[in-house]
C-alpha cells in the first residue's frame, strides 16, 4: 500500500469516527479544555475529569453542589438542576442552559485555581423579562440569555478583571466586563469581547 493510500484510510477512520461521535450526544469526546504544553510535546492525550461546580443564585439565594460530568457523559438530571438554578426567576422559567458555558466556568476556575463559589447574576431570560430589562438599559434586544447561551457571574474572592482575562483566554464567543455590577457576562455566540 502506498504512503498516500494509508494516509488516505487513516482520514477516512478519522472521519468514520467523528461522524459515530455526532450520534452519541451525551458521550463527551471533545473538550474546552486544553492539553498543557508537555502533554502537547510529548503527543499525549490529557485525560478528561469530572467537572464539579458550586453554585449560588444571588437572587433567589439558591445553592447548588453538582458532578455535572463525570469525566465520561454529562449527567443529565445534574445539568437539569443547573437549568433550574439558572432560571428566568422573575416568571419561573427554566429552559435548556448551553452546557459549554459550564465547561468554561469548569475551566476558567481551575486557570485562577479558584475553589469557591460561582455567584450567577443572570442566566435563561425568558424574551419578557429581557425586553422589560431593556427599558432600563444596557441589555441587547437579541440578547443570547434569551437561548439559554450566556451567563453573567463573579467568581466568589476573585478579582473581576482576572476572571474576564481567564474568560478572554478561553475565546468561546462574547466576553462583556461589567466591573461597576460586578459581573462579567460570557456566551456561545461569536468570539468578541466588549
Amino acid at each position: 500500500m502506498s504512503e498516500i493510500d494509508y494516509k488516505r484510510r487513516q482520514l477516512l477512520v478519522a472521519g468514520g469516527m467523528a461522524v459515530g461521535a455526532c450520534l452519541l450526544p451525551g458521550t463527551a469526546f471533545s473538550s474546552p479544555y486544553k492539553a498543557s504544553g508537555s502533554d502537547k510535546a510529548s503527543g499525549a492525550h490529557k485525560a478528561i475529569s469530572a467537572r464539579t461546580l458550586s453554585l449560588c443564585n444571588i437572587h433567589t439565594r439558591e445553592d447548588l453542589e453538582t458532578q455535572y460530568f463525570d469525566g465520561k457523559i454529562y449527567i443529565r438530571q445534574e445539568l437539569q438542576r443547573i437549568n433550574h438554578i439558572c432560571r428566568d426567576f422573575r416568571r419561573n422559567e427554566v429552559a435548556h442552559m448551553d452546557r459549554r458555558l459550564f465547561d468554561a466556568i469548569t475551566e476558567i476556575q481551575e486557570g485562577l485555581g479558584h475553589k469557591g463559589q460561582v455567584r450567577i447574576i443572570s442566566g435563561y431570560r425568558s424574551p419578557e423579562t429581557n425586553s422589560a430589562l431593556q427599558k432600563n438599559g444596557g441589555v441587547a434586544k437579541k440578547s443570547y440569555h434569551m437561548k439559554g447561551q450566556a451567563i453573567d457571574f463573579n467568581l466568589e474572592g476573585v478579582p473581576l478583571s482576572k476572571v474576564r482575562n481567564a474568560a478572554l483566554e478561553l475565546r468561546l464567543g462574547g466576553v462583556g466586563y461589567y466591573p461597576s455590577s460586578g459581573f462579567i457576562h460570557i456566551d456561545t455566540g461569536p468570539v468578541r469581547r466588549w
